[in-house]
């Protein structure tokens, strides 16, 4: 429990440490606005085109006669809307990394800067570091779908799939949003994306205690854009803690020889 607790703390020492820099607040603010309008036109064209694709991909209820018509399409309608909003929370944060990859490395260099230490650099190209990025991205998305495929089949379970299985999954998004963000102070420190999930499962309940509560306030998607700079700096104290060299044992003190006592 006192890992969970610590997770939580880096998330609220990174929303303060953000909130405490205005600028690299708002220097984080961006990518995440950008991505917003993006997928906020892009919800907005779905709504009104789902009308049209549900009426193309449906040819063969053309002559059904009232209401199995109106009742087949208009849920297929509602379905793609939701299958388009679950789309963009669990892509939001993957996107707006890579949107802003050169913003949240600064960011994140200017947070190790002010711990004080090594401010490790990939020494990579731009191209190389967006190329890696993307790619790790859709490996961790794949990741995240199959357990979804997972989750939503033990969904139908009845009591199980209303409480365990919502808990299991806002675990599983708090893990991977955590991996996502802390990729950020990671892959600086040349750490590839299967030591990195080796190196959270390590801490799992430290990673869990940040990502979980993340993950649930990311639900929102203005609440996200304010969250982003914070999750950053936040992800990057985490970081430094997972790859802090453990403590060395203090060493026993000398035993003073027996002959030092006699009188």
């Amino acid at each position: 429990m006192s890992d969970l607790g610590a997770g939580f703390g880096y998330l609220i020492k990174g929303q303060r440490w953000a909130f405490g820099h205005g600028r690299w607040f708002g220097f984080g603010l961006l990518p995440a606005l950008v991505t917003l309008v993006v997928y906020a036109g892009a919800l907005v064209g779905l709504g009104y085109g789902a009308d049209d694709f549900v009426g193309w991909a449906t040819p063969f209820a053309d002559d059904w006669s009232s209401p199995w018509l109106g009742l087949l399409r208009n849920t297929l309608v509602v379905l793609v809307f939701v299958f388009g909003i679950f789309l963009a929370v669990i892509t939001f944060t993957a996107v707006t990394l890579l949107v802003g990859q050169p913003f949240y490395e600064s960011l994140s260099e200017a947070v190790d800067r002010s711990e004080g230490g090594e401010v490790p650099e990939s020494g990579l190209p731009l191209w190389r570091e967006l190329w890696i990025s993307a790619r790790d991205s859709v490996r961790i998305l794949l990741r995240v779908a199959l357990y979804g495929v997972l989750l939503f089949a033990l969904g139908f379970i009845p009591v199980i799939g209303q409480t365990v299985v919502p808990v299991l999954g806002f675990c599983v998004s708090g893990f991977f949003l955590s991996e996502e963000l802390t990729a950020v102070a990671l892959q600086r420190r040349g750490m590839v994306l299967k030591d990195r999930l080796v190196l959270l499962r390590r801490r799992r309940m430290m990673v869990l205690g940040f990502g979980v509560p993340l993950a649930l306030a990311f639900i929102v998607p203005f609440v996200a854009v304010l969250l982003m700079p914070g999750a950053v700096a936040g992800a990057t104290l985490l970081a430094r803690e997972l790859t802090a060299p453990p403590a060395a044992d203090p060493e026993p003190a000398p035993s003073t020889p027996y002959s030092l006592h006699k009188r």
